[in-house]
């Protein structure tokens, strides 16, 4: 298992998701592999959402990666949950995305993460905010 926090600046963002990546290298999820990149790039899209729509000035945001091993058709399934304080400003969750109108600059991530992970969720916290997670099947 592996938890950070990072500033809820785009840096911060940034940081995050290099910083995963190193650790996935370090679980035997090589760089440039398929499941390496996906989870980059939902790692990159749920940090830009809590720095985006989740920021509250003074507060971070936590990444949290957990890698549970699998059976003999999945390898493992790594989990990644991004978590903001903001509470008050919850994402629509599974099945409830409506796509940005057309030429819109915006709105496009979780559709991402719709489209790339197994399973998602976003779920409340005891404390103000929410986890946002997203669920890869890392198959042989």
């Amino acid at each position: 298992m592996f938890a950070q926090r990072f500033s809820s600046t785009p840096r911060g963002a940034r940081l995050a998701r290099h910083l995963a990546l190193h650790v996935l290298h370090d679980w035997d999820i090589p760089y440039r592999s398929d499941a390496s990149e996906t989870a980059a790039l939902i790692i990159a899209e749920l940090a830009a959402n809590a720095v985006t729509h989740g920021r509250v000035p003074g507060r971070d945001f936590d990444l949290r990666l957990t890698h549970a091993p699998g059976d003999t058709q999945v390898l493992g399934v790594l989990r990644i949950e991004v978590t903001d304080t903001r509470g008050e400003r919850r994402p629509p969750g599974p099945g409830e995305l409506v796509p940005p109108p057309p030429g819109s600059g915006s709105g496009h991530g979780l559709i991402l993460v719709e489209a790339l992970a197994d399973r998602w969720a976003v779920l409340d916290r005891v404390s103000p905010g929410k986890t946002v997670r997203a669920e890869l099947d890392l198959l042989y």
